[in-house]
């Protein structure tokens, strides 16, 4: 299966896509696409649309007993693909951040976003690679953002790992111990789009009102632009495979 179809096939059915790995692939092997999948998201800038709250609840659902995955290992790849990943993504920034902006070739990277950006990791710090962990889309930004911003790497890998594991932990476990309840096996795909929903309100919640603040103020809020653009921009990239997965 080619990487389009493969990203399609876990955007319209997470679960499909991944019984069939688990049939055609092993018990084993299943998990090397998975931790490439969460990699991928985490580790590469070009790639934040990768379905990774959807991926990760599902994959909890098969780690229940009789499901084909092993609840251990399913933690352990998650944790090293989701901390790999953003240290990836760190460093490729840290190196060539500064080539890739001015490259102009992703759209999203333009010198003025960036400045933009780095203004809302300063005024965060840290914690901002925890919080965007539950964002799409913004968590494949915040390490590339303190990569190019040479943010501290100790400090750095700290709070990546308490946001990698705290994310990877909380959608993993909430599939294995929800995931058998009759509800949700009948309604699965509504829940996941719930879970997508939920994960990318808190950045709409900011929007809206850093927009009612600049509104009071009479001028434009660069950071409630930028998310707005941001999230219009993640789910045109959710639309787009979505329709190549149907056809």
């Amino acid at each position: 299966m080619d990487f389009i179809g493969l990203i399609a096939g876990l955007l319209s059915d997470p679960r499909t896509a991944i019984a069939g790995w688990i049939i055609s692939l092993g018990s084993v092997k299943v998990y090397a696409p998975l931790f490439l999948i969460v990699f991928i998201e985490t580790g590469v800038v070009v790639f934040p649309f990768l379905p990774g709250d959807s991926l990760l609840f599902a994959s909890g659902v098969f780690s229940a007993d009789g499901g084909g995955l092993a609840l251990w290992a399913t933690l352990v790849v998650f944790y090293a693909a989701a901390i790999l990943g953003n240290t990836s993504n760190y460093w490729i920034a840290r190196l060539f951040g500064s080539r890739i902006i001015d490259s102009g070739k992703i759209k999203a990277l333009t010198p003025e976003r960036m400045a933009k950006l780095d203004g809302f990791f300063a005024k965060y710090g840290g914690l901002t690679i925890v919080i965007t962990r539950f964002m799409p889309f913004f968590r494949t930004f915040a390490p590339f953002v303190a990569g190019t911003g040479h943010m501290n790497f100790g400090k750095f890998t700290l709070f990546n790992a308490i946001g990698g594991i705290a994310w990877v932990s909380l959608f993993v476990l909430t599939g294995y111990f929800f995931g058998g309840i009759p509800f949700v096996q009948e309604h699965f795909e509504i829940i996941v789009l719930g879970i997508v929903g939920v994960s990318v309100l808190p950045a709409l919640i900011g929007a809206v009102k850093a927009a009612v603040a600049s509104r009071k103020s009479g001028e434009p809020d660069p950071v409630a632009i930028e998310a707005e653009e941001l999230e219009k921009a993640a789910r045109a990239q959710h639309a787009k495979h979505a329709k190549q997965g149907d056809r």
